[in-house]
């Protein structure tokens, strides 16, 4: 199996080789840490040796499910917020045809999303959307309790029981939630819903791997096994035992941390591939809700190129010299388009003639790489060979090991997110939530 790639040359201009091997030991132990479980937050290393743990019975009633899901429906949603459902998301706009879901005679279920956010338009056409087709629900919640799931899945599952009634509708949801306790489980247990645990040492961002991704990613018709066996090939590449020199998701961890201590406060994910956008939105929360802890942390961008390069390419090039870039390039597209030949030649493209549309996606690629370096943005290039499983695989380990050891590196605990309770507070007491009665009074007094 070919392996992602770390080119870490354009950084030299920054960072010295010399100063990113001073790294190695720090970078090395904090690895260690994740693997001994000695660090801060070690309830929550699940997800380590996750992908290696994995047994063929596991994997195949995860396969058997989305088997019977896939036979009743022509849509399935997933329902969950942040890490229950970017995971699977990202995976799935990455490796199925973009239009997929447009195409008259399509073989696989229409896979959405809702429950992250609280949009009335956005549920009401999903509702639409389901209307007159047949569907079933994923819902994914570790309390069955959390708001933007929990109002999506209220609204789906009575549409639901009032389309087939009650007895189908119990063969068409499946609940990923806690294994003994909570809303979803108690529901999930009266109406015999088929159920799957969300591991207690693995949080939401840190789940894809787990039935959390692995279920909707299998509905949408996708090869799990491929995807497992990807995200080994990194767990082995990068254990403890692996030097530094070795170790990509090491030495990744350690060049953020050096160009953060030289003022590079934010890093930007470029792809210059679209079916990579929910990629960078799940990398987005991974590195956001793990580092951004004590005042401290990198902020986590991202942006789409070539389209962004229109929007967004004037202040990187030359705004505040506060940015790094991390670029993940695809050697090979999965299609073949040429461009034609043209007699008029209006629009004077005719010097392309008979090149792949990605030979020019490729020279964008270097010489905005090329002009970002110049113009004083760090860069530094993940190479993938192409958009399949194995590959989305090697590249979910390696961002989830890496972020493990930066956060460590850092000196945070990178596996809580104490913050983000802070804006459900102020939602429910505003709500008029019962329990936040000293709450409302002190918060409508303040507006």
């Amino acid at each position: 199996m070919d392996t992602i790639k770390l080119n870490i040359q354009p950084v030299y201009k920054f960072v010295s080789e010399e100063e990113i091997l001073k790294q190695a030991d720090l970078a090395s132990a904090c690895n260690e840490s994740l693997h001994n479980g000695n660090g801060a937050g070690n309830d929550f290393l699940g997800w380590v040796n996750l992908p290696s743990s994995f047994n063929d019975e596991v994997i195949s009633d995860i396969e058997d499910t989305a088997a019977i899901l896939r036979s009743l429906c022509e849509v399935v949603v997933v329902v969950g917020i942040g890490g229950s459902y970017l995971g699977a998301r990202a995976v799935i706009e990455a490796l199925k045809p973009s239009l997929d879901w447009l195409q008259p005679k399509r073989k696989d279920p229409v896979v959405l999303f809702a429950g992250n956010n609280l949009s009335e338009d956005y549920l009401h056409e999903i509702l639409e959307f389901v209307e007159d087709r047949s569907f079933g629900i994923i819902n994914i919640s570790k309390s069955g309790t959390t708001t933007e799931p929990a109002v999506a899945f209220r609204l789906l599952k009575e549409k639901l029981e009032k389309k087939v009634g009650k007895a189908e509708t119990q063969k068409r949801i499946v609940a990923i939630t806690d294994e003994k306790k909570g809303a979803l489980r108690t529901l999930a247990t009266q109406e015999g819903y088929k159920t799957y645990v969300i591991p207690d040492n693995v949080g939401g961002r840190y789940s894809v791997l787990t039935p959390v991704g692995l279920l909707p990613i299998a509905v949408a018709g996708l090869n799990i096994r491929k995807l497992i066996d990807g995200a080994v090939e990194i767990e082995n590449a990068s254990n403890s035992s692996v030097a530094f020199e070795y170790n990509l998701p090491a030495i990744y961890a350690a060049i953020r941390n050096e160009l953060y201590k030289r003022g590079k406060k934010i890093e930007i994910l470029v792809n210059f591939n679209p079916k990579l956008h929910y990629f960078a939105e799940w990398w987005k929360q991974l590195y956001g809700e793990s580092e951004g802890k004590e005042l401290k942390g990198i902020f986590p961008a991202a942006v789409d190129f070539t389209s962004d390069l229109h929007s967004m390419g004037q202040w990187i090039q030359e705004g505040e010299r506060t940015i790094f870039e991390t670029v993940i390039s695809v050697n090979e597209p999965n299609e073949k388009v040429k461009i034609p030949h043209d007699d008029e030649n209006l629009d004077g493209l005719n010097f392309l003639e008979g090149k792949r549309v990605d030979d020019v996606n490729k020279m964008a690629e270097l010489g905005t790489r090329l002009a970002h370096v110049d113009g004083g943005v760090p860069n530094l290039l993940i190479e993938i060979p192409k958009l399949e499983e194995e590959y989305i695989g090697q590249l979910i380990y390696f961002f989830e090991k890496a972020c493990g050891i930066s956060g460590y590196m850092l000196g945070i605990n990178p596996f809580n997110q104490p913050g983000v309770e802070a804006y459900k507070r102020n939602m429910f007491a505003l709500l008029d939530k019962p329990g936040y009665e000293e709450e409302s009074k002190a918060i409508k007094e303040r507006i």
